[in-house]
């Protein structure tokens, strides 16, 4: 069954033989530690205060990210009681967001033990998945247990991005986070590239030519607005756990056309 969250899918206009390049992100963490929550703040734009800390599952959405492409796919993680049975996303991921609660200093040192699992898996792999450390919750500044300070420090201990963010305020800061991710991705792709073999020819070398070449210039990122009661997303299948949905309808039900509905996690209250 489909998972509705408000990302518009475009793939009906594309020809099949151009599937969008996959990004697969992964969102580590202790329970408490806000990751559903930014997982549906990215998806929807909305704040979710409820829901099941029990509950795996992985999600899609079409981005635009620096006016390219890409389908994102998120896995919200579900781990009991800090990193178990960790090949499920090992090796599935490309990228990893670590998170922790600001005001709960008990989630930032199990975000320690994430990244020592995460820079243990690198040593024995070919390819390096980015990593970026998040401190969630920034709107509890008044209850911080967790200077930005300690939280840099640790991102610099293990080489990765840090961020702080809140789930509940600022859509664009959770956006970036994402889309960082995705950069992070590409550059490390380009990094792996395998260098192409240079020719050089002593009897004819070629001589020096001055061309312009025209740099096409970057605007702003290219923003998606959309509504979430009319838009569709897709679920994907591989998960621990299967979602319960539950249908829910708009307050434009007394309209004769079909009213649009939005299918959500069992648990989630939206505001």
């Amino acid at each position: 069954m489909s998972s509705m969250f408000g990302k518009p899918r475009a793939s009906s206009e594309r020809p099949p033989q151009s599937p969008l390049p996959e990004c697969n992100v992964a969102i580590l963490g202790c329970r408490g530690a806000g990751k559903s929550a930014l997982t549906v703040k990215f998806l929807t734009k909305r704040f979710i205060s409820e829901y099941d800390p029990n509950l795996e599952d992985t999600y899609s959405s079409e981005e635009l990210v620096d006016q390219q492409p890409v389908l994102l796919k998120v896995m919200d993680t579900a781990d009991q009681d800090g990193p178990g049975n960790c090949e499920r996303y090992l090796c599935w991921a490309s990228a990893f967001l670590v998170v922790y609660s600001i005001d709960n200093r008990k989630s930032f040192e199990g975000c320690q033990r994430y990244l020592e699992v995460l820079a243990l898996h690198a040593q024995g792999c070919q390819r390096r998945c980015p990593v970026l450390l998040l401190g969630n919750k920034l709107d509890m500044e008044q209850y911080r247990q967790v200077l930005s300070a300690e939280g840099m420090s640790l991102a610099s201990r293990f080489g990765c991005l840090f961020h702080e963010v809140s789930a509940c305020q600022d859509f664009s800061r959770v956006q970036h986070v994402f889309h960082e991710a995705v950069r992070e991705v590409r550059r490390q792709a380009e990094w792996n590239l395998p260098l192409r073999p240079l020719f050089i020819s002593e009897e004819r070398p070629c001589p020096p030519v001055a061309t312009s070449v025209a740099l096409p210039t970057h605007h702003s990122l290219a923003t998606c607005t959309f509504n979430t009661l009319s838009t569709v997303n897709y679920k994907e299948i591989p998960s621990v756990a299967q979602a319960k949905l539950v249908t829910v309808k708009s307050s434009r039900a007394q309209s004769k056309r079909k009213a649009p509905t939005l299918t959500l996690l069992k648990g989630f209250k939206i505001f």
